[in-house]
């Protein structure tokens, strides 16, 4: 088995991934500019070697197995890693860099992105930042469609996050530790305040993140989620919250950090008077190997926690 999985190209493996994103063979054919039979034929060649099936197919489309999930996690590690040592010893035809991170919704993430896309990018690259739901970092990240997976941790949570790591094959690294704070308005009448209790936060609506399914205090952005609020209002994405917050004298909790951001100064923050404290760190699969730009992705994150208490 070992000597007919070392026998895989490198070309078939971004045959995997194509498919794996197209959701179709049709259009990844198109996008890799070959025939739909050989296509076909170079995904059927792998699975035979490797001696289960990568993809489920039927009129739908294509959607992987539960095996050919990881083995593509596995894939994309492979590529991205031979992509960065011929971007370093290669000549200018390199394929496209590829570094996905998936996030919480954090404003410091974006930004340390923002800084590794000008420092890292070359003329091609393929970069994905994902901010989106608490159970879906955990799973991007065991089945390595991400690189890293950003969150944090909490009294409140640590117990049940701690189980789905292990049950999900991912290890936490804790990067530092943060006072929670609120974020409002510029001109918000709480912030005439130094400092805010939650008992002051109660006349006003409490803005969180959906997580879907798995919406409770466990897998909540902020470690306050189950106190008792009279409003309450969930969004899916950053834009939505800071617009809430304006239009609404809305609020919600989280790390503090408020690096310049990439849109305007309307939002500020303040800390919260209460006993907490939010761990920000990265999961990643057990025993990975970091990647370049993984490690600096990684130190870019490192100094806006310097720099926040």
């Amino acid at each position: 088995m070992r000597g007919e999985v070392d026998s895989m190209t490198l070309q078939q493996l971004r045959y995997l991934i194509a498919v794996a994103e197209k959701g179709s063979m049709t259009e990844a054919a198109k996008s890799l500019f070959i025939s739909q039979p050989s296509l076909s034929s170079a995904i059927k060649e792998v699975e035979r070697n490797v001696g289960f099936r990568i993809f489920n197919r039927s009129r739908a489309g294509i959607t992987l197995t539960a095996k050919g999930m990881e083995f593509l996690g596995y894939a994309r590690q492979v590529v991205q890693q031979m992509d960065i040592l011929e971007s370093k010893y290669g000549d200018a035809s390199t394929p496209k860099q590829r570094f996905c991170v998936s996030t919480q919704h954090y404003t410091f993430t974006a930004n340390a992105f923002v800084e590794l896309v000008k420092e890292y990018g070359r003329e091609q690259y393929d970069f994905v930042l994902n901010e989106t739901q608490t159970h879906r970092i955990i799973e991007d990240v065991r089945n390595r469609f991400s690189d890293l997976g950003i969150l944090y941790l909490s009294h409140a949570n640590t117990r049940v996050l701690t189980a789905e790591f292990a049950r999900n094959d991912v290890e936490f690294h804790a990067l530092f530790d943060v006072r929670p704070h609120v974020f409002l308005r510029k001109g918000h009448p709480l912030t005439q305040s130094e400092h805010v209790s939650l008992k002051d936060l109660r006349p006003y609506p409490k803005l969180g993140f959906v997580q879907g399914r798995y919406e409770s205090a466990n897998y909540a952005e902020d470690p306050f989620n189950g106190i008792d609020a009279d409003r309450t209002i969930h969004v899916s994405d950053r834009a939505a919250i800071e617009n809430l917050m304006i239009g609404l004298d809305g609020y919600t909790i989280a790390t503090g950090i408020l690096p310049n951001r990439l849109h305007g100064n309307d939002i500020v923050s303040l800390p919260l008077d209460e006993d907490e404290r939010m761990r920000i760190g990265y999961i990643t699969n057990k025993g990975q190997m970091l990647s370049e730009l993984s490690e600096a992705y990684i130190d870019k994150l490192r100094r806006y926690g310097d720099d926040a208490e």
